[in-house]
């Protein structure tokens, strides 16, 4: 991930850290940005038609009951390790936007939090792995993952 970073001129600062597997656990790691982790969500709908990556600040609670509403989706549960494993290519507990570039048919749609354009535009997300948290400013993840070929909202 980072020689891909790199070779397109983004720039980024990295965070090693302990491999961690919740928000809580994310929470006790000393990091630069506390206010920009992302909490990453992958879910399906009830049919498993349509996968969703949902990216939110670590602080917020997502209901998926209200996401399905305002966005006009099927029932929404999260999807199961052999879903991720077979779209995304992650073991749990390493969710990430980047793993959105493993989806070579560009199934999943991604929603973004709007709260991470908001200054200063900075977003912290794993870099396929739980062991480190990568930093980079918000539109350029958004333009990676639209330039891979992914559905972009920001919700």
């Amino acid at each position: 991930m980072y020689d891909y970073l790199h070779g397109l001129g983004i720039r980024y600062e990295v965070t090693e850290h302990q491999a961690v597997y919740s928000m809580t656990e994310l929470y006790e790691v000393s990091l630069p940005y506390p206010g920009a982790i992302a909490k990453n969500l992958f879910v399906r709908d009830d049919k498993r038609l349509h996968y969703y990556l949902i990216s939110v600040k670590g602080d917020k609670r997502v209901d998926l009951k209200a996401l399905r509403r305002s966005q006009g989706t099927r029932p929404l549960s999260f999807a199961g390790e052999d879903e991720l494993r077979d779209i995304l290519h992650l073991k749990p507990g390493a969710v990430t936007p980047f793993a959105l570039l493993n989806d070579a048919q560009c199934r999943v749609h991604f929603f973004l939090d709007r709260d991470f354009l908001a200054f200063p535009g900075m977003i912290g997300v794993h870099p396929n792995d739980n062991t480190a948290t990568v930093w980079l400013h918000t539109a350029d993840l958004l333009r990676i993952i639209a330039g891979h070929g992914n559905a972009v909202k920001l919700i």
